[in-house]
């Protein structure tokens, strides 16, 4: 799938401060809406949704995925590349 956090995202979705289940249910109905080959980034800092829920979610729907953690300001960038 390549390095998408060098790709230029085509939508940004901002979900800091939202805890559980919410980043993932926001994260769905934006995917939901984007086109096929479209490039997501997730601002998220619920660290069960960063780590454990969207990834999991990203896989299953064989869409491809990385992950940044940004130490210094506490929040994951996700990319979720919609492949189908």
């Amino acid at each position: 799938m390549g390095d998408l956090k060098a790709e230029e995202p085509t939508e940004v979705l901002d979900v800091l401060g939202r805890v559980c289940p919410y980043p993932l249910v926001l994260t769905k109905k934006k995917l939901e809406k984007m086109e096929k080959d479209t490039l997501l980034k997730v601002l998220c800092d619920a660290p069960a949704s960063a780590e454990d829920s969207i990834p999991k979610y990203a896989e299953k729907q064989g869409f491809g995925f990385d992950s940044v953690k940004v130490e210094d300001k506490g929040h994951w960038e996700l990319y979720i590349k919609k492949t189908k």
